[in-house]
């Protein structure tokens, strides 16, 4: 028996994508940046999205310290983080993960054309 799943999805609840050169742009403003929210040993609670969310709605681009000993727990960490927040991945280096998210009423970064 073979079972096929359909995800079906609205079209505004589908997360951003970057072309090369947005996410190119986007490292490039986010080398100065420092670690605005740090995921300690309690790893990823629920007040520490919802820091991650204010700071992704006051900043649009943020690095996270991401502090696990597995690479397998600190890439299972940033998914979820895409995936609560619904931001976008940039760049790993490291512990440090770099994540945008527009802000729909005001944005703040604007992409070259």
């Amino acid at each position: 028996m073979v079972h096929c799943i359909i995800a079906v999805f609205i079209l505004n609840e589908l997360p951003m994508s970057l072309n090369n050169k947005q996410i190119r742009f986007l490292r490039a403003q986010a080398h100065s940046l420092k670690p605005v929210v740090l995921i300690g040993a309690a790893g990823l609670t629920d007040n520490v999205v919802n820091e991650i969310n204010q700071a992704l709605d006051d900043h649009e681009l943020i690095k996270v310290r991401v502090n696990a000993d597995d690479r397998e727990d600190k890439k299972e960490m940033i998914n979820s983080i895409i995936t609560q927040t619904e931001s976008v991945h940039v760049q790993s280096i490291g512990h440090i993960g770099i994540f945008y998210r527009q802000n729909q009423k005001n944005p703040k970064i604007e992409f070259p054309k």
